[in-house]
C-alpha cells in the first residue's frame, strides 16, 4: 500500500526519476522521465533500455556502445563509489526522421540512503525538456506554414521571418487564384506559443478561394469571433493581389501597418488605409478592397512592425524612414531582403523584441 503511494506521487513529479539496484538493473521509471526520454514502459522491463529507449541491446551495459552511455556510466560510478554523481545526457527533440536538435539534461545519481534501497537517478531538467522539445515543435510545424516557393504566380518574391522566441506570433503566405498573385502578412497579439496558436488560427481562417481581399478579411474576422477569442487578442493584417495584365495593385487592411511600394518613376509610395484589426473590438467592422497602379519593374514590400519598431542598444526605432532608405538603394526584392536583414542586426546588435518578417516582391 505504501509502495504504490510512492509511486502515485512520483508519477506526478515535474521531475524525471529511475530507480535501479546494485545489479544496475532498472527498477522504475516515472512518467517524466519517460515523456523527456521518449520511453516506452510496455517494452524491455526492467532493463536501461526501458528507461532510455536504448538500441544497443536488451541487457544493460552488456554492449560495448553502452561504455559511451552517460546515464550507464553515472550508474556505475555511483554503485562503485557510493557517492552522489552528476552526469550530461543529451536527449533527441524529435522521434525518428532526422534529428536536427537536442537539449541538454543534467542527470544526478545517488546512493541508497539505508541498505536495501535503491539507488536513484534524478532528471531535474526532464519536464524543462519536455517543454523545450514541444516549443521546438512548434517551431518546425509553424516555419512549414510559411510560403516555400520562390515565385507565385510569376510573380518573384522574397520572404525573410525571423521570431524572437522559438515561436513567432508572425504570419506570411503567397498563393496563386485566378493566375494572379496574391500575398498576405499578419501579426498577432502576445509572443511565444500563444502567439504561434493564433497565427495559426489566421492561415486557417483566410479563405483562399475568396478572390474579394475585403470579403476575406471579413470572413476571418467573422471566424474569429466565432471562437470566442478574448479581448486581448487581436490580429493585423495587410492582404494584397497581384494583377500584372491590368498593372493594378489590389489591398485591403486590417490594422496592419501600410506596405511600401517602390515606383521607379515616382519613388516612395506608401499605402495607406484605415481600418480595425481582426478582433472583437467592434460590431460593424467592414474591409473593402482598393487599387492603384503600378509599373514593371516597382517593389512592393509588405512587413510587420517588428521591423519599424526594431529596437538599438539605447532603444531608438529603426523607423519607417529607415525602412525606405533600404529599399532605395535595392536593385530587387531579394536585395532588399538582404540589405534590410543585415541593417537590422547591426542597428539592433542582433537582439530582436520582436519577430521580424518581411515579404518582398518585384512586380
Amino acid at each position: 500500500m505504501q509502495n504504490k503511494l510512492y509511486k502515485k506521487l512520483l508519477e506526478r513529479l515535474p521531475e524525471g526519476v529511475m530507480a535501479f539496484d546494485k545489479s544496475l538493473r532498472v527498477r522504475y521509471v516515472n512518467a517524466a522521465f519517460c515523456r523527456a526520454f521518449f520511453v516506452d514502459k510496455t517494452k524491455e522491463k526492467g532493463t536501461l533500455a526501458e528507461a532510455l529507449s536504448c538500441k544497443a541491446g536488451k541487457v544493460c551495459g552488456s554492449y560495448q556502445s553502452c561504455n559511451y552511455c552517460a546515464v550507464w556510466r553515472g550508474m556505475c560510478k555511483v554503485v562503485q563509489d557510493n557517492l552522489p554523481h552528476t552526469e550530461e545526457l543529451h536527449t533527441a527533440v524529435a522521434r525518428g526522421g532526422a534529428q536536427t536538435n537536442t537539449l541538454s539534461v543534467t542527470v544526478k545519481f545517488y546512493p541508497p540512503t539505508q541498505k536495501g534501497d535503491l539507488y536513484l537517478a534524478v532528471a531535474g531538467a526532464a519536464y524543462q525538456a519536455e517543454i523545450e522539445r514541444e516549443m521546438l515543435s512548434a517551431q518546425k510545424v509553424q516555419q512549414r506554414l510559411l510560403p516555400a516557393g520562390k515565385q507565385v504566380a510569376g510573380v518573384p518574391y522574397t520572404l525573410t521571418y525571423i521570431p524572437c522566441l522559438e515561436v513567432g506570433g508572425d504570419l506570411a503566405d503567397a498563393y496563386e487564384l485566378d493566375g494572379q498573385a496574391y500575398a498576405v502578412i499578419a501579426d498577432v497579439s502576445g509572443k511565444g506559443l500563444s502567439a504561434g496558436m493564433l497565427s495559426a488560427f489566421a492561415k486557417a481562417s483566410l479563405d483562399r478561394t475568396e478572390p474579394d481581399l475585403g470579403v476575406a478579411l471579413e470572413k476571418m474576422n467573422a471566424k474569429f469571433n466565432e471562437v470566442g477569442q478574448d479581448e486581448k487578442s487581436y490580429i493585423t493584417v495587410a492582404a494584397v493581389r497581384i494583377d500584372r495584365e491590368a498593372g493594378l495593385l489590389y489591398y485591403a487592411f486590417a490594422g496592419h501597418n501600410s506596405p511600401i511600394l517602390l515606383k521607379n518613376r515616382e519613388g516612395i509610395h506608401e499605402i495607406e488605409a484605415v481600418s480595425p484589426p481582426i478582433s472583437n473590438w467592434f460590431d460593424d467592422a467592414t474591409y473593402t478592397e482598393r487599387a492603384i497602379p503600378f509599373s514593371h519593374g516597382d517593389t512592393l514590400a509588405l512587413l510587420t512592425d517588428g521591423v519599424i519598431e526594431c529596437k538599438s542598444p539605447t532603444g531608438e526605432l529603426f523607423g519607417t524612414e529607415r525602412v525606405e532608405s533600404v529599399l532605395l538603394q535595392s536593385r530587387s526584392a531579394e536585395d532588399f531582403a538582404s540589405k534590410l536583414k543585415q541593417a537590422l542586426a547591426v542597428f539592433s546588435g542582433g537582439k530582436y523584441s520582436d519577430d521580424i518578417t518581411v515579404l518582398a516582391f518585384d512586380l
